[in-house]
């Protein structure tokens, strides 16, 4: 079983929602789009679900071409991020509405929503009604009975967003075991690169319509195909550098210059963009071969045990994200430092050169 989109494309009075996309996506796999808002995830839901039909292409679900299929003669669930459930009905018989369409055996029903509730720690609740719930609760009702209808697809759209924050990570760890027994193809839409990470499995990347990059979560956080992907796949987003490389010297064009080493060294002379994610700058030298600047400190923000810096290096605007709670002073010049390990190379034209050598090494 597998859902194929073949140069799947959606506009909408002449402005494109989705570009063209080739996108396979396998029996028991957790498939997340990752992308800002308006990078195009729900659209592309949304055209998988058939709820809207695509400009161009085909979707071909098992082996079958579904692409004219009405959303209701296919096997799809659905959550969104605003909880959708039937007020007047119990808890009970929100979860079990699906399977009453489909004419399950009442046995049956009741078997596999004790389990869908008890998954989503619903069970003291399946008497209540909807409005009767927290908000996060009410979610946990809308996901269950997602569970509970054995679709062979099953789509969420950002649907912990509105819960707690423990909640909420009890969650992320429990679905990916959920949707693996389930066999069924699961994709989850997401802004949070941190929560791409956590699902695992395999991660699109989204902006502006385009799927930039798809493969395994790890793989393409590692080893991102080029600038935009490294940036929608980091939070807060890569920072970028202009770099030229000449001889054994990396120069900053703004008269700083550094010894190229180890997986630099190796780039041929040229201009290029360098790019590292804010927690790789550092305001004390530790690796002997860091590369320094000296940046403006423009805001602070705390967060207990880390501290976000945002800074501005010659009109370059950067964020770090440092260990610890530091004393420093807004407006002031502060040295930052750069272990070479953590720099990716990437063309002028924004493809990926070399990727960092710690990725490399994971």
């Amino acid at each position: 079983m597998s859902l194929e989109l073949q140069g799947v494309s959606k506009t909408v009075e002449g402005q494109v929602h989705i570009a063209p996309t080739d996108l396979t996506l396998e029996k028991g796999t957790m498939n997340v789009l990752l992308g800002p808002t308006l990078a195009g995830k729900t659209s592309l839901m949304r055209l998988m679900a058939g709820l809207d039909a695509p400009s161009t292409g085909k979707i071909i679900w098992d082996g079958q071409d579904v692409t004219g299929m009405r959303v209701q003669d296919r096997k799809v669930a659905m959550v969104y991020q605003q909880f959708i459930n039937y007020p007047s009905m119990t808890v009970y018989d929100n979860i079990a509405s699906p399977m009453k369409l489909l004419g399950a055996d009442k046995a049956e029903i009741d078997r596999r929503v004790r389990e869908s509730a008890e998954l989503m720690k619903l069970t003291p609740m399946l008497k209540r009604k909807p409005l009767e719930l927290s908000g996060g609760q009410q979610q946990r009702c809308a996901l269950a009975r997602a569970l509970v209808k054995n679709a062979g697809l099953v789509l969420l759209d950002e649907p912990l967003a509105n819960l707690d924050y423990k909640l909420r990570e009890e969650l992320r760890i429990e679905i990916p075991k959920i949707f693996e027994a389930s066999g069924s193809i699961f994709v989850y839409a997401t802004t949070e690169p941190e929560e791409a990470l956590l699902l695992g499995g395999n991660t699109a990347t989204l902006w502006e319509g385009r799927v930039t990059q798809f493969g395994p979560t790890p793989q393409v956080y590692r080893q991102p195909r080029d600038a935009t992907t490294a940036r929608v796949f980091s939070d807060p987003p890569m920072n970028f550098l202009q770099i030229s490389k000449t001889g054994d010297r990396l120069m900053f064009g703004d008269g700083q210059n550094a010894r190229a080493t180890g997986k630099l060294a190796e780039l041929a002379d040229g201009r290029y963009t360098a790019g590292f994610r804010p927690n790789h700058l550092e305001i004390r030298q530790h690796a002997p071969d860091a590369m320094r600047f000296t940046a403006e400190l423009l805001v602070t923000e705390l967060t207990g045990s880390e501290t976000f810096i945002h800074l501005d290096h010659h009109g370059a605007r950067w964020v770090g994200l440092v260990h610890g709670v530091h004393e420093l002073t807004l407006g002031a010049p502060l040295d930052l430092w750069l272990d070479p390990r953590h720099v990716y190379i990437f063309s002028e034209a924004g493809d990926l050169v070399a990727p960092a050598a710690y990725a490399l090494a994971a």
